[in-house]
């Protein structure tokens, strides 16, 4: 792979484990996302070329215990909170 494609997140990804977008070890370097312009931390699965976000919708739960999502269109854009070379987290 080439340094561009370590530094780039996928088109679509999930922080649910029973989801086919869901990748722990990209989860585990941080991803950071800004849609319409606004960094959000709330998050809970994105795609970039479909331009939508999925966020929690208040503290509604499902028949299963689960987070009732909601999904939102917009523009996103998605980052790595570290580089692919760094190992570990930093040290206090």
């Amino acid at each position: 792979m080439t340094d561009n494609a370590l530094d780039t997140p996928p088109d679509r990804l999930s922080n649910d484990p029973r989801s086919p977008f869901y990748r722990a070890e990209l989860l585990e370097r941080g991803i950071g996302i800004r849609f319409n312009g606004v960094e959000r931390n709330n998050v809970e699965e994105y795609c970039i070329s479909e331009g939508w976000v999925r966020v929690q919708a208040g503290r509604a739960l499902d028949r299963r215990g689960m987070p009732m999502t909601m999904k939102v269109k917009g523009s996103v854009e998605a980052w790595f909170l570290d580089t692919a070379g760094e190992a570990g987290t930093p040290a206090d």
